[in-house]
C-alpha cells in the first residue's frame, strides 16, 4: 500500500459521500454540502490509495492562534495504517507556533487523541448544537 498525502480542497462529491458513509457519518447523506464545505476550510489534508481518497483531516483557524479540527475520518479498510497519525501530524506541524489546536473527541476516540500528543481539558467540557438538514 502506497498512500500519497494531498494539500487539495477540491473534492467530487462521490468521492467524499463515499469516505464519509464508509464511517457511518450523517453528513455523508450530503454530498453537496461536503463539496462545499471542503472549499471553505482553511485546511484539508486528504490520503489516497491511488485513486481512492482513504482518509482526511478538515481543520478551522483564526490565522494566528487557534485552530480547531472539525474532521478527521479513515476508510475503516486502512484503519492500523497510520493515516489518521499521519494526517493529525500534518495538521500539527501547520499550526506548530499557534497557542492551541483544539479538537472535540467522542469517549472512543481520546485515546488515540491522546496518543497523538492532546491533553484532555480538564475545566472544559464540549458543547454543540447538531441540526438535521432536511
Amino acid at each position: 500500500m502506497n498512500i500519497e498525502y494531498k494539500d487539495i480542497h477540491e473534492f467530487s462529491k462521490e468521492e467524499l459521500e463515499r469516505l464519509f458513509l464508509s464511517v457511518e457519518w450523517s453528513s455523508g447523506h450530503f454530498p453537496d454540502k461536503l463539496v462545499i464545505a471542503m472549499r471553505n476550510f482553511s485546511t484539508v489534508y486528504s490520503a489516497w490509495d491511488g485513486d481512492k481518497l482513504v482518509g482526511m483531516i478538515c481543520a478551522m483557524d483564526d490565522g494566528i492562534m487557534n485552530a480547531y479540527v472539525h474532521y478527521l475520518l479513515v476508510d475503516p479498510e486502512y484503519h492500523g495504517a497510520t493515516i489518521g497519525r499521519t494526517l493529525v501530524d500534518m495538521v500539527k506541524q501547520k499550526y506548530k507556533d499557534y497557542m492551541r489546536i483544539a479538537v472535540i473527541a467522542y469517549n472512543d476516540e481520546m485515546h488515540f487523541y491522546e496518543n497523538c500528543g492532546f491533553v484532555k481539558s480538564n475545566d472544559a467540557s464540549p458543547m454543540f448544537i447538531t441540526s438535521l438538514w432536511t
